[in-house]
């Protein structure tokens, strides 16, 4: 009697930072022949220990549909992470999701933004109009809408340490982050979990904090003194310049605390606890980690 050959899962953009975390929980529930990673470049240093570590590597460039046709054939569960090329997004995923549907492969996750069709942020534009996408494809949909990464604000933790300030624009509005992980093991349990429905999934951290609570944390943890000053948008993007961030940067970092100050990043569903299983990473953990 034969068996059911395991289907194949392909994880795109799978050196990036999240697509990194996405194949390391992969492999922890899976056989790693069964795990296709693609890449831009086979022959980076990242590219070469997914090899090693026997995932089959592609080439899978959103911008080069000629190459995503090829590396999509035999695939029965696509995740796609949704680019970091904020403003040509749209069309790199729509390549994606055309050579999927060419492809044959039978689910697509995808990795959107917490409450992408109501959600203020500009941010939101593209994964709506990639949600939209996904469901004139006709392919089951799995829609994981991320709320934010913790790691989003502790990357900025050095500078604001240094100077004893952290800046921002978000209020008092509840921030219910969760670790890069987290969200990395979520994809993973529904590119394995073996349902082909589609479902969307609000994913958000266990706990909320306002920007004033992580810089009282931060400095909890490092011992130094920190304090959040709140500042308008407008100023807080002109501060963002200052600091030499490029301008699509600092207008995006801005208009996403301006959306957090009404809350557009806090969520008290528990979906992401759900999905992987156990409580999400605190944010002390991702904040003692950042700070080494």
């Amino acid at each position: 009697m034969s068996q059911t050959p395991s289907p194949r899962l392909f994880v795109t953009g799978a050196t990036g930072q999240l697509g990194r975390l996405v194949i390391a929980a992969l492999l922890r529930a899976v056989p790693a022949g069964t795990i296709v990673a693609g890449v831009r470049n086979r022959d980076t240093p990242a590219a070469q220990d997914l090899a090693a570590r026997g995932v089959e590597v592609r080439v899978a460039d959103y911008s080069a549909p000629d190459t995503l046709g090829i590396a999509f054939a035999g695939i029965d569960r696509l995740l796609l992470i949704s680019s970091s090329e904020v403003g040509s997004r749209v069309v790199q995923h729509r390549n994606v999701i055309a050579a999927a549907v060419d492809a044959g492969v039978k689910v697509i996750a995808y990795t959107s933004l917490l409450r992408a069709d109501t959600s203020p942020l500009a941010l939101a534009e593209e994964h709506r109009a990639t949600e939209a996408a996904l469901a004139e494809s006709g392919v089951p949909t799995v829609l994981l809408r991320n709320g934010w990464y913790t790691e989003n604000y502790a990357a900025a933790l050095p500078a604001a340490l240094a100077r004893g300030v952290m800046f921002g624009s978000a209020g008092a509005g509840r921030i219910a982050s969760a670790a890069r992980v987290d969200y990395a093991e979520a994809a993973a349990a529904v590119l394995t979990a073996g349902s082909s429905e589609s479902r969307t999934y609000e994913l958000a951290g266990d706990a909320a904090y306002t920007l004033a609570d992580f810089a009282a944390e931060a400095a909890r943890i490092s011992g130094r003194p920190l304090r959040y000053q709140d500042l308008t948008a407008a100023d807080y993007r002109s501060a963002l310049l200052t600091a030499g961030l490029p301008e699509g940067l600092a207008s995006l970092l801005a208009d996403s605390d301006a959306g957090a100050a009404k809350d557009a990043l806090f969520d008290a569903g528990h979906a992401l606890r759900a999905l992987i299983g156990r409580p999400t990473t605190p944010l002390a953990t991702t904040l003692a980690a950042a700070l080494g």
